[in-house]
């Protein structure tokens, strides 16, 4: 399933490495497409959404609802 977040707060590579591994911790197997520009970021995963957004929060990024 492909879910799409606004993602705010991401200014550099190191922010993006930290997005997906946040994401990896919940899926391994999750597909993460990063467009920092948009502050988007894709994810395809079988997990909740709520599961994938509550693991960038705690990285430390705002999620949009």
């Amino acid at each position: 399933m492909n879910q799409t977040f606004e993602v705010s707060g991401m200014t550099c590579g190191h922010c993006e490495k930290a997005v997906t591994r946040a994401i990896k911790q919940v899926d391994p197997q999750a597909e993460v497409l990063i467009d920092r520009s948009h502050n988007r970021v894709e994810v395809q995963s079988q997990q909740p959404r709520e599961a994938l957004a509550k693991a960038i929060a705690e990285e430390g990024y705002a999620v949009a609802a």
